[in-house]
């Protein structure tokens, strides 16, 4: 029997799987830098119910492998007090994207660029893992929906006062907001998320001469991110998250004929993971 979760700003979802058999439960967010105790409530809570499904009891999960992938854990630290607030004995605690990449690519040598609200790019060869980027808005996150939302704003205000090309997007979305007020007014509170909601606008502008400049932009910075880590032609290559199928048209031709849809999920990877687990485990039944 084994155990995974991955869990996220939004969504958190677990999985047993015991003699073929899978029971998966989804619950609320999970974030354990944003809200340490509530994403611990809502560990718990489904590793509850999934055992309850499964006819167990909480405690009879202990002594299995878990491979549970965390937004929000960010070092060592974390991932411990994690699994020690946790009532499992086995569980490795990790980040999202190790799972992530291999629901998408199973074994197989390549790499995977995860481009939704936020982004980052890696590599798996066999047991070696590489990733870049996953900063957060602040600091990075390029290509992302959020970026792209946010440097969208950037170039309406440039367009606005004259220092860069205006375009029909950029007069709609000064128009719509407000003018330079609205937007600064937004700009003050947005999260990322509300900085993602202006995505569309750029990736469904094709043709558009500032929304084609930011999804070269952020094509430029998945491209060169890729061979940072080592991409090669004859690998392949998938695209994940909620914003990455846009770039799929702009990429570079021998990225574009790598790409390969995803083979599963990240709770697949999850799995996947837990499953290597799975040798050490001790034997028995609870």
């Amino acid at each position: 029997m084994i155990l995974a979760a991955d869990a996220g700003g939004s969504t958190c979802r677990l999985a047993l799987e015991r003699d073929g058999e899978r029971i998966e439960t989804r619950l609320g967010p999970a974030n354990v830098t944003s809200d340490f105790d509530g994403a611990l409530r809502t560990l718990i809570s489904g590793l509850s119910e999934i055992a309850k499904q499964a006819g167990l009891s909480l405690d009879a999960l202990r002594p299995y492998p878990a491979y549970l992938a965390l937004a929000g854990v960010t070092g060592p630290e974390i991932a411990a007090r994690v699994a020690a607030a946790l009532p499992l004995d086995r569980a490795v605690i990790e980040e999202d994207r190790r799972a992530a990449v291999a629901g998408a690519l199973g074994e197989e040598t390549g790499c995977v660029a995860g481009i939704g609200t936020g982004s980052f790019l890696a590599r798996q060869e066999g047991d070696a893992f590489a990733t870049l980027g996953g900063y957060g808005l602040v600091l990075g996150d390029e290509a992302s929906g959020a970026w792209l939302g946010r440097e969208l704003l950037v170039q309406v205000l440039r367009a606005r006062d004259g220092l860069e090309m205006r375009s029909p997007l950029t007069d709609a979305v000064l128009e719509e907001m407000g003018g330079a007020p609205g937007i600064v007014a937004f700009a003050a509170r947005a999260t990322p998320r509300d900085f993602g909601t202006l995505a569309p606008r750029v990736t469904g502008a094709r043709g558009d001469a500032v929304a084609d400049f930011l999804m070269r932009r952020g094509t430029g910075y998945i491209a060169t991110g890729l061979n940072a880590l080592g991409w090669g032609p004859e690998e392949p290559l998938c695209l994940i998250g909620g914003v990455a199928a846009s770039y799929a048209d702009w990429l570079p031709r021998e990225m574009a004929q790598a790409l390969q849809p995803a083979r599963g999920s990240a709770l697949d990877g999850a799995l996947a993971l837990a499953r290597r687990m799975a040798p050490a485990a001790p034997q028995g039944s609870a």
